[in-house]
């Protein structure tokens, strides 16, 4: 699963949505797509120094003249001689980009703030951009407790069974007209007015997680309205969506690996046997004691079953600043207690502290059934369509892609990929262990993104590889 990037993901539990956000429909709209360009934006104080603004876009591209939505920004004003905005998107598909730069004023450094406005929004279908909502509290809480690995009649019916309940959830709840306009090619073209309407003759823009995949689409529409784009923790436009789920599996495991050789230098590690594979063996059984009966809840009364215990794991291995906290989780799950893993899955899933849940995952399924429909998808309510195709962004300037050699939810094999289909694509790498490279501006790497950003100059391939 496409996920967050690893400086937002820990404050997710305590979000709380933006006061008049919510994305809201009209009847009537203008005539025509270039009728939407050169919109002003209405920006309006929203706390902390932060400004909110609408942005208009066509419901259905195809009918401009048809009902509108509302894109919800943020902005950080530039502290300095402003070049013009920079527009990040924080990954998913499902977060919240408003959120997301509500809760950190670091996710980009000060050299950026001083000179762009730092521009985050909520794509459609997310957060307060006409979210897609299906399910209640229990609701969801039943479905993230969904046996993955169903291996018997009865699971499998219930695996099944709860699929059609989300579809039919999300039919009833959101609509068939909204679940058919939620994709990241119509997200690409919301871009594009937003661009336009923050009066940037081209686009700067950071992108980590799927927001290379969403960057991705952009340039493939747009190549030359870029002015410089970086694209952290790449995805590969042209692997299908079983390929890259089957890239996720070996880049998981990985992860794991990497996790628990680091693990053995610690004295609180849960361990006792240095050995990665015995190791793995441990992790795998207890995976199957909760699949048997659920581990003991502390917490709350939820069940911590084996989803749930895969799930916390899985949200661990995102950033090696969780794994101290899997250490103490893993430590009391083996003594079958696994109310700290509940926590952790509740990161991933998108669960506050008041037991609400943002729209993370329920949009991130339906953005997901649009752009890769092969993707368990059985009984969606609307028709997606594949996009499984090489970006080559021919008249572009040059794309700075970057991969982490351990990155455990987009693959290093995958920036490498993406950098070279690319007709002016350059590749940093870091060597390291994590999701996604750029967190502020602080090492060697990060400070080359800073240059190309504000200078529009691209970097030499690789320069910093041996000083990350």
């Amino acid at each position: 699963m496409r996920r967050l990037i690893t400086i937002i993901l820990p404050v997710i539990a305590a979000l709380v949505a933006v006061a008049g956000l919510a994305g809201t429909a009209s009847a009537t709209a203008p005539g025509r797509v270039s009728d939407y360009y050169g919109q002003r934006l209405a920006w309006s104080a929203c706390g902390s120094g932060y400004e909110c603004a609408k942005l208009k876009v066509p419901l259905d591209y195809t009918k401009p003249s048809g009902k509108q939505i509302k894109i919800s920004l943020i902005r950080l004003p530039a502290t300095g001689k402003k070049i013009g905005s920079l527009v990040l998107n924080f990954g998913g598909p499902g977060a919240s980009g408003v959120d997301s730069l509500k809760a950190n004023k670091a996710a980009v450094s000060a050299s950026l703030r001083k000179r762009f406005d730092v521009v985050s929004f909520d794509p459609r279908g997310v957060g307060g951009s006409s979210p897609v909502r299906c399910l209640g509290t229990l609701g969801l809480d039943a479905f993230f407790s969904t046996d993955p690995t169903p291996d018997t009649k009865a699971e499998v019916k219930q695996t099944k069974a709860w699929s059609k309940t989300f579809a039919n959830a999300c039919k009833a709840n959101a609509g068939k007209d909204l679940l058919a306009h939620v994709s990241t090619g119509e997200a690409a073209r919301d871009m594009d007015v937003m661009r336009s309407a923050l009066g940037d003759a081209r686009l700067t823009y950071l992108g980590w997680s799927y927001g290379t995949y969403l960057g991705a689409r952009y340039a493939d529409l747009f190549p030359t309205r870029i002015r410089a784009m970086v694209l952290d923790g790449a995805e590969d436009p042209n692997q299908s969506g079983d390929e890259f789920a089957q890239a996720q599996i070996v880049g998981f495991q990985t992860a794991r690996d990497s996790f628990l050789r680091d693990c053995f230098k610690a004295k609180d590690c849960p361990f006792k046997k240095h050995s990665v594979s015995v190791a793995a063996k441990k992790l795998d059984a207890l995976y199957k004691r909760a699949d048997r009966a659920p581990l003991r809840n502390a917490y709350d009364g939820r069940q911590v079953s084996e989803a749930v215990v895969r799930t916390g794991v899985q949200q661990a291995l995102y950033a090696v600043a969780y794994w101290p906290a899997l250490r103490v989780a893993l430590t009391h799950g083996f003594k079958g207690e696994g109310s700290y893993l509940l926590q952790l899955a509740d990161l991933y899933n998108g669960r506050r502290v008041d037991g609400t849940y943002a729209n993370t995952l329920e949009a991130f399924r339906a953005i997901n059934c649009l752009d890769r429909p092969e993707l368990r998808c059985p009984y969606w309510p609307v028709k997606g369509k594949r996009f499984t195709k090489k970006v080559r962004a021919h008249g572009s300037p040059p794309i700075v892609v970057v991969g982490t050699t351990r990155d455990p939810a987009t693959p290093y094999a995958l920036a490498k990929a993406l950098a070279g289909q690319l007709s002016k694509g350059v590749l940093l790498t870091k060597d390291g262990d994590g999701h996604t490279a750029y967190v502020g501006g602080a090492t060697c790497l990060e400070r080359q993104i800073d240059r190309y950003l504000i200078t529009a100059r691209a970097p030499r391939p690789n320069t910093c590889a041996a000083r990350v």
